[in-house]
This record gives structure tokens, C-alpha cells and sequence, in this order.
């Protein structure tokens, strides 16, 4: 069976009340099921309210962004301590928003990654070109600088939970997505250079997820695809129907 992954990024969206009748909704219409680990992923202020309601279902929680150190004078960041104490058991790790509208660099995300790993969350590290760089050529230089980044100085006994999400910036809250053979060209030179990094088993061990306008249409097709081990969700996924709609396509493929 397909170990998938089907993660939510609920970015800032829904206020309290919603978010609970969203993991409410989660809830009902995730009971029992089996196969795709699922995970959603609440603003922080949001996300002790939401892990309270999902607790003891098959939805996990995560935060959407942490900072590196574990406290000080940051003011608006969380730690991820302090996501995990909330109810977080995952972070998103340098999402391409945080890359390109606040500003995140390669060095940051690496010590995030090396922060989440230190705190027991799970980290999903997002890497992507944005439209320029795909016109350009440069999908596979900027694949490859940001992958091997992240991972500097991680050890492949760390590396092997760690989940990579591959996410076309251009892609991204557009409509569109990237076609299943490039889609799935580009998850092949990521574990390619994960098993340079860490060895074969070690990649093969990893997962890597698209993010990319996936929706209930596109779900089944995408996940179809040889080395596509799941996909981070974006506005899908503050649907429920929507979100349990690519659940189930999930769990449908696992069982191939």
C-alpha cells in the first residue's frame, strides 16, 4: 500500500468559529478513514481551537510557519516549541509565500527545518521556480539550490521523516497546474538529488508531495503518477466537501 500524504494549507483564512466548523466538518466526514495520512494546517491563532477538535480523529494539525529559535524578541513569530505545545505535530517550512512576499531565504528555511526536526514536528520543506524561472529554463537550478539548502547539515536518519511538497509558484491559487509528466519529471530530479544527499533508501523512504491548484478533478490524475507521494492542498482545502473529495481519491489510490 502507497504510504500518501493529503495536507491542507488553510493559509489566512477563517476566523475561530469557522475554523472549528471546518474541523468539524473534517471530523464527520473523515471518520474511519484509512490509507492517506491527512493533516490540516490552521492560522496559529487558530491552531490550538482546531487540534482540539480533530483530536483522535485521522486528521493531524500542523502550523503554517515557525521561527528558528526557540523564543527571544521576536515579535508575531511562534517557535516551534510553541507549535507543538499549541497541538501542531507538522510545520510548512518555507512555503513559497514566505519565500516571496516575506522574504525567507534558503538560509532560513534550512534552519527551520534543523528547529522543527529539534522540536519533534514533522516538516514539510516546499520548494518551487515561479513562472519567470520556468520560462527561463531555470526549474531545475532553482529546484536544486533550494533542496540542497534545506538540507545542509541534516543527517539521512533526520532526512527519512522529513516530507518535501514540489510547488510550481506559478501554479499556485492560479487554476492552473502543471501537467502530470512535468509534474512528475521534476519529483524525480528531487529524489534524485535526495539520493545523492542521503542514498537511495533514504530518498525512496522520502515523500514528496505536489502543491499546486490540486483539486477533486485533478486529484486521482496527479496522484496516479509514479514518485507523486501526496499533495499540499491549498483553496481546496478550506472546502470540506472539496478536501474530503481529494481524501477519498487519496485512499483510492493507496489501495493500488
Amino acid at each position: 500500500m502507497r504510504k500518501l500524504a493529503v495536507f491542507g494549507n488553510w493559509k489566512m483564512n477563517k476566523l475561530l468559529g469557522e475554523a472549528r466548523a471546518l474541523a468539524q466538518s473534517l471530523k464527520a466526514g473523515l471518520a474511519g478513514t484509512t490509507g492517506p495520512e491527512i493533516a490540516v494546517f490552521p492560522p496559529s491563532v487558530v491552531l490550538s481551537a482546531v487540534a482540539r477538535e480533530l483530536r483522535g480523529t485521522p486528521v493531524g494539525v500542523g502550523a503554517q510557519n515557525i521561527h528558528y529559535e526557540p523564543g527571544g524578541a521576536f515579535t508575531g513569530e511562534i517557535s516551534a516549541e510553541m507549535a507543538r505545545s499549541a497541538g501542531a505535530q507538522y510545520t510548512l517550512i518555507g512555503h513559497s509565500e514566505r519565500r516571496h512576499v516575506f522574504g525567507e531565504t534558503d538560509q532560513w528555511v534550512n534552519l527551520k527545518l534543523k528547529s522543527a526536526l529539534e522540536a519533534g514536528l514533522v516538516p514539510v520543506v516546499c520548494v518551487g521556480e515561479t513562472l519567470q524561472q520556468r520560462e527561463d529554463g531555470a526549474t531545475r537550478e532553482v529546484v536544486q539550490r533550494q533542496v540542497q539548502a534545506a538540507f545542509e547539515g541534516v543527517e539521512s536518519a533526520q532526512a527519512a521523516g522529513v516530507i518535501v511538497a514540489y510547488e510550481p509558484v506559478w501554479a499556485i491559487g492560479t487554476g492552473k497546474t502543471a501537467t502530470a509528466q512535468a509534474t512528475q519529471e521534476v519529483h524525480a530530479f528531487i529524489r534524485s538529488l535526495l539520493a545523492g544527499a542521503f542514498g537511495e533508501e533514504t530518498a525512496q523512504a522520502m515523500r514528496i508531495q505536489y502543491g499546486g491548484s490540486a483539486k477533486p478533478a485533478n486529484a486521482a490524475e496527479l496522484l496516479a503518477q509514479e514518485g507523486i507521494d501526496g499533495l499540499l492542498v491549498g483553496g481546496a482545502s478550506l472546502d470540506a466537501d472539496s478536501f474530503c473529495a481529494i481524501v477519498t481519491a487519496a485512499a483510492g489510490q493507496a489501495q493500488q
